[in-house]
């Protein structure tokens, strides 16, 4: 059982970095490492579900994925080519460190080798979490980035396959077949309704995919991940996404806590893990540069590099390995987890920064960018619409509907999602396809000519990020803006938006809603 010490622990570490403006997990991070030299709570209890937060981590990832996607040269291309750069630079790094330190001796060419390739991966846990918060999770740098970190996922399956001492079984061949159970599993799906046998439903299939692949002699993520695919572009795939959520947050909590359990290090290993950790810093340049070699813009190829500018947990489940065949120090353990967790905290800084460093250095960046621009990475024409609304989840596809009623012909929408604004445009809306949180995109949508922005971004930081980026481009026309609490309301308020109160204004909208079909009842 978890302690409720090592909770309240976790709970307040978090909340002192919160008030900081910087992730909660970073606090997660620092408390595991307190609750380890502590000797607080049970290591197995903690790993436990820790490995049950990277399932049903894998598992949502899974749910939005589209496997064609991975196909993409930007993606696959960039992937493999920052491996093959990173990979022997790192190995260089861990063959020179007897020369700083000469008590340590010097490693094997074929450890140093390993570690590096381990190294090279980057955190899919921190990644996510981070577009999660900014409500990114449907942006071009976001999908980019979530696809090569599912290539570095499979490069590290292929890893564990040759290097285990169990090769995959036989039956292994049957996973072939798993296609063929997507209809019967999405039968299940759409009988489990809306409540909680939705979210037993999932946490069943994530583990269900985790357990038969391990039980196979293959990667447990790797399971939870092709389960997740299965159900993807469904009707309800969304929806179980949204329902695993916070189930998912709470276990990836411990994933953060059961680092510290690695131990504390002594000067010398904290001396090399800081050496480690130093050469992420290497990382946003280079999927910058390749990324722009693949024609995506300067801003695309930023964000994404900055939010894989952190180690994976792989590296430890490697030096686990190496521990175990005699080829590396069991302090090993402790200086590569050290090297993760400040590589978070270095990771964690600069994407907590990054819309502020694009917006200093965006000119200069933006030089470096090609001609010829991928499709999807060309300027959308806003057309001479009076009325945007910027995001077409729910609430915009209303606000959407309602208004063109009223206003028709003056509206257009902006959607993240390339698919779904197509997808809207085929049902008749007038939607492009465009992040809202992006200058560059704001600048060039002609904003003297709308009089009125309707922001109805999922999250609420995004929110005012875009708020407070239109009033510094000088738009001076009507801004709305949705909040679901009393506090994120009265924040918007004091900016000078129309805040409109998606939990405490509900019942006004559906009163409006009888009151029309009644007088359409009563003509």
């Amino acid at each position: 059982m978890i302690e409720p010490l090592l909770l309240a622990l976790a709970f307040l570490a978090g909340l002192v970095f919160r008030r900081m403006d910087m992730p909660p997990l970073l606090g997660f991070l620092v408390a595991g490492f307190l609750a380890g030299a502590l000797e607080l709570g049970d290591p197995d209890v903690v790993k436990l579900m820790a490995d049950i937060g990277v399932v049903l981590l894998l598992f949502t990832i899974g749910l939005k994925l589209k496997l064609r996607e991975l196909l993409a040269p930007q993606i696959w291309a960039s992937a493999s080519l920052h491996a093959l750069l990173v990979v022997p630079l790192t190995t260089v790094v861990l063959l020179s460190l007897h020369y700083l330190l000469p008590h340590y001796s010097a490693l094997p060419s074929q450890t140093a080798w390993i570690l590096a390739f381990a190294l090279s991966f980057s955190s899919t846990v921190f990644a996510v979490k981070i577009f999660e918060q900014r409500g990114e999770g449907a942006a071009l740098h976001a999908q980019i980035a979530v696809g090569i970190l599912i290539v570095q996922d499979l490069m590290a399956v292929a890893f564990l396959l040759f290097s285990a001492d169990h090769p995959p079984s036989i039956w292994a061949l049957a996973l072939l077949a798993l296609p063929l159970l997507r209809r019967p599993l999405l039968s299940l799906l759409n009988w489990a309704g809306h409540g909680e046998l939705l979210v037993l439903y999932g946490l069943s299939m994530a583990l269900a995919g985790a357990w038969l692949f391990e039980t196979l002699h293959l990667k447990a993520g790797l399971g939870a991940l092709l389960f997740g695919i299965l159900l993807a572009n469904s009707d309800k795939s969304v929806e179980l996404y949204k329902s695993l959520v916070s189930l998912k947050d709470i276990f990836l909590t411990a994933f953060f806590l059961s680092i510290g359990y690695y131990g504390l290090p002594s000067w010398d290993m904290a001396l090399i893990a800081i050496l480690l950790a130093a050469l992420v810093l290497i990382r946003p340049f280079l999927y910058f540069g390749l990324l722009l070699l693949f024609r995506l813009r300067a801003r695309t190829g930023l964000l994404a590099g900055l939010s894989l500018s952190s180690y994976s947990e792989f590296g430890l489940i490697v030096a686990a390995l190496a521990v175990q065949e005699n080829m590396l120090e069991p302090q090993w353990l402790t200086i590569l987890a050290m090297a993760m967790a400040l590589s978070l905290f270095i990771a964690s800084s600069l994407n907590r920064r990054a819309g502020d460093l694009y917006s200093r250095f965006g000119d200069l960046l933006q030089r470096y960018e090609r001609r010829c621009l991928l499709p999807s990475e060309r300027p959308a024409d806003l057309g001479d619409a009076d009325i945007l609304i910027l995001g077409m989840g729910r609430i915009g596809s209303g606000a959407y509907d309602y208004l063109g009623r009223h206003y028709p012909g003056r509206i257009v929408g902006v959607e993240e999602s390339a698919d779904k604004a197509q997808q809207m445009r085929g049902e008749g809306l007038r939607c492009v396809a465009g992040d809202a949180s992006d200058r560059d995109f704001l600048e060039r949508s002609a904003l003297a000519r709308r009089q009125v922005i309707l922001v109805c971004l999922s999250n609420h930081s995004e929110n005012v990020q875009v708020v407070k980026m239109l009033q510094s481009l000088g738009y001076n026309g009507k801004i709305a803006a949705i909040s679901r609490f009393p506090d994120q309301q009265r924040e918007l308020q004091a900016m000078g938006c129309i805040s409109f109160n998606l939990y405490a204004e509900a019942g006004y909208g559906f009163a409006e809603r009888v009151l029309e079909e009644l007088e359409i009842a009563t003509r």
